[in-house]
Parts: C-alpha cells; sequence; structure tokens
C-alpha cells in the first residue's frame, strides 16, 4: 500500500520529537550493567518507620517504676502498690490511661506517655511512693546494738529485730495518729497475747505484743489493706502477716522495745 509523503514525514517528526524528549531512547546503563533512572522513588513501606522510646515495660523495677506507679494512683488509674516492680496490673494500668487520650495501647510507657502523665499530676511525696512499705530502713538507734530488741524507727517507719547488734528481720509498720501517738523511748516486752481483740476500739490485734500500757506491736488488717493512708490508736502496726507471726514466735517476755525517731 503506497503511504502518502505527507503522511510520512508526519510520522517521521513525532519519531524525532520523541527521540529528543527522551521518551524512546533507554536509559544509560550503570557498572552493573542495570539501568541507571535519573530519579529514584521511596514507596511508603521501604521508609523506616520511628516509634518512641519505651522508658518502662513490664518486668522493669526500680524507683523509676515506684514513681510510674504513684502518679498512675493520683490519677486512679491504679489501685495496689506502688511496689516498683512493672506487673500485669501496672501495664493495664498504663494501656488503660493511654487509650483514654488516644494513644497507642501499648502498655509501655513511652517518652510521649511519660510527659502525659508528668502534665496530669504532681511528684509524688515519700509516703506515695512507699504507700504500702518496702521503704529503706533507717540506722538502728545505739540503744538497739545490745541484747534482744525490736528497734522501731518513726522516721523510716521500719521495725528491727535485732540481736547483739545484727538486724534478723525488717519490716515496714506504721504508728498512731496526733490525737493517739505511739509513745517514745525503751519499753520492754511484758504480755503477748496471739488472738486478742480490743477491748477500747473493739478491733482485731492479732499477734499483740504489748510494751507499755496499751500500746502494742502487732498484725493491722487495715494496713494491710490501706497502707500508710490510715493509722492506729497508738499501737505500732504491721501489714506482713508472715513477718509478724514469725517475729511472735521468736520475741520473749522482757526483750526490750526501742521507739525513736
Amino acid at each position: 500500500m503506497r503511504i502518502p509523503g505527507r503522511t510520512v514525514a508526519l510520522f517521521a517528526s513525532a519519531a524525532a520529537l520523541a527521540v529528543a524528549l527522551g521518551g524512546c531512547k533507554p536509559p544509560p546503563e550503570g557498572a552493573d550493567g542495570k539501568p541507571q533512572y535519573p530519579v529514584h522513588f521511596d514507596t511508603p513501606s521501604a521508609r523506616p518507620r520511628t516509634t518512641a522510646r519505651a522508658l518502662f515495660s513490664r518486668g522493669d523495677s526500680g524507683t523509676g517504676v515506684r514513681e510510674l506507679q504513684a502518679r498512675l494512683r493520683q490519677v486512679q488509674w491504679l489501685n495496689d502498690g506502688p511496689t516498683g516492680e512493672y506487673d500485669d496490673l501496672t501495664e493495664q494500668a498504663v494501656s488503660g490511661f493511654q487509650g483514654k487520650r488516644g494513644l497507642p495501647r501499648t502498655g509501655r510507657v513511652d517518652t510521649v506517655t511519660w510527659q502525659r502523665l508528668l502534665a496530669m499530676t504532681h511528684r509524688p511525696g515519700q509516703w506515695e511512693l512507699y504507700l504500702m512499705g518496702g521503704q529503706p530502713a533507717a540506722a538502728p538507734d545505739p540503744r538497739c546494738l545490745t541484747g534482744r530488741v525490736l528497734c522501731v524507727s518513726k522516721t523510716s517507719r521500719t521495725l528491727r529485730w535485732m540481736i547483739d547488734g545484727r538486724t534478723l528481720t525488717t519490716v515496714s509498720v506504721r504508728f498512731g495518729s496526733q490525737y493517739t501517738p505511739t509513745r517514745e523511748g525503751v519499753f520492754s516486752i511484758y504480755w503477748k497475747s496471739r488472738h486478742h481483740v480490743s477491748t477500747l476500739y473493739d478491733s482485731p490485734m492479732p499477734y499483740a505484743m504489748f510494751f507499755s500500757g496499751g500500746q502494742a506491736i502487732h498484725y493491722s488488717y487495715d494496713f494491710a489493706a490501706h497502707g500508710y493512708a490510715g493509722g492506729s490508736h497508738g499501737c505500732v502496726n504491721v501489714r506482713d502477716e508472715g513477718a509478724i507471726a514469725s517475729l511472735f514466735a521468736q520475741v520473749r517476755n522482757g526483750d526490750r522495745v526501742v521507739v525513736y525517731r
């Protein structure tokens, strides 16, 4: 078939234009023999994803975790503790806090979660951090360094069971309120009552070891449940039932009690 000369000229012009624009010219080859394209496009899936660094997560422990738990208690996302151990309850509390504020519910505390929590809470005080005990004990009073002594520090809220200057057991304790204070000084255990019930307040005082009038060292159900949020009527409360049971078995009438600041 004969093609008109004008049509041939149009095809030639189009081909020349395509070559000039590079539309029909293959890209140059690189050293590896592969085509080298002048522009490189990243697909979204090829870009690295950045995530906020985790500050605390399940299995962690220490003072930082204790502060986290105290702050979660302030905003009512955690009821127990602080314990200083990032357990399942802490993970659930963090996840709930994150979800309420539109953050990813990871259960891990990253920088974004931590800053949001800091903005909503105040710095916890000593007894917010150790609401349920576990605080370090103060140095023993010099009067505790000889003989058999229940050495009770009001400053650190701890009791050391000591024999000849050696600490055998340390437990967290709490004391009386402003109007029913625990007396300070040197006393002696004069009566032990395993299943004692207070005749004045009609409340149980298990493992009671009396040292000054009606004041005794004993287990407290309220202390075990509420920590330092409450107080006694003058007695020295212990929240660890196993520990006070062991002390009750070891302590004898006549052993000294030193209560000091």
